[in-house]
């Protein structure tokens, strides 16, 4: 039972997290489309003109379901984990202004996970050694960069995506300006602000995500792909840019300075690469502490969760 102090101190706040292609869109349609507004917790879908490869939300579901934090950077722009956590503080608090709750969705582990407990105690980035770190990463590339990182702290690289440079970057200058690895510096074990959500992980059975995996980047293709990554190459995109380096768009650029790739090559890339992350997702969301597994085609059962937590507010 909660007590009268617990219950003068939370708020409810709902966390939907789920691999690449799980459905959590489909689930916030057909469950959370009253009552609700979305802090989206995707670190592609912040960016602006990244919408068919992010599988960014509709303009129609974003006018019915309200969304936060999509469309916040432009692609050659930085967002860290520090920008969403205060965004997403910010974004709450004015839904509940209005009398709805947040639902925190998206397939960015480490933003619900910051979000949730804070950031670690690691130094804050130094000018001087982040722009020589920088220069390193645009003459070696991440793929160096990464086996790099794994020599100094293999923690922290098995974590991290070979593609993306930002947090490559970010704990090669942590383990630069002290000496430690960036794995090494505690992350807090109690929830920020004596939150209390309810965490819910969409399940699939791996052969199933990766069958919708193969028809999410045949639809990418279809709708658009080829021509959005050639709008911002004429805009002067690169692959060091921050919102380039997601799954998606990546594959392109290697593409590029491989020059012998095929489209049918690169959409086997964004195949293979989103079935990896998926994998890696489904580990980190399972450690979550007090994670319920949920159906996302199921959804008398998931409303049924949700109800049930509403209740004790």
């Amino acid at each position: 039972m909660r007590s009268s102090t617990q219950s003068l101190k939370t708020e409810p706040i709902i966390f939907l997290f789920g691999p690449t292609a799980s459905g959590k869109t489909a689930l916030v349609e057909g469950l959370f489309n009253s009552g609700y507004e979305v802090i989206n917790a995707d670190s592609v879908q912040v960016y602006r003109h990244l919408d068919i490869g992010s599988a960014k939300p509709s303009s129609e579901l974003m006018a019915r379901i309200p969304h936060h934090l999509v469309d916040v950077r432009d692609p050659w722009e930085g967002f860290s984990v520090g920008d969403f956590i205060h965004m997403a503080d910010e974004a709450a608090s004015q839904i509940r202004s209005r009398g709805n709750i947040p639902l925190v969705t998206g397939g960015t582990a480490f933003y619900f996970k910051h979000f949730l407990y804070g950031l670690s105690q690691a130094p804050t980035a130094d000018a001087s050694v982040r722009a020589s770190v920088a220069k390193e990463m645009e003459e070696r590339g991440n793929e160096a960069m990464h086996d790099y990182l794994a020599s100094v702290d293999p923690v922290s690289a098995a974590r991290i995506n070979v593609n993306d440079g930002y947090r490559i970057s970010r704990a090669i200058e942590v383990y630069r300006q002290s000496g430690r690895p960036l794995s090494s510096f505690a992350l807090p074990d109690k929830p920020r602000k004596g939150m209390r959500p309810l965490l819910l992980n969409i399940v699939r059975e791996r052969s199933v995500l990766a069958r919708r995996i193969g028809l999410r980047v045949d639809e990418m293709f279809s709708m658009g792909l080829v021509d959005e990554v050639r709008s911002i190459v004429r805009m002067g995109g690169q692959a060091s840019w921050p919102g380039l380096q997601g799954i998606g768009y990546s594959e392109f650029f290697r593409a590029f300075d491989e020059g012998c790739w095929s489209l049918d090559d690169i959409k086997k890339a964004i195949c293979l690469d989103s079935r990896r992350y998926a994998k890696r997702q489904m580990t980190f969301f399972r450690s979550f502490k007090d994670v319920i597994d949920i159906d996302a085609d199921d959804i008398p059962s998931v409303r049924s969760i949700v109800d049930s937590y509403l209740s004790t507010f």
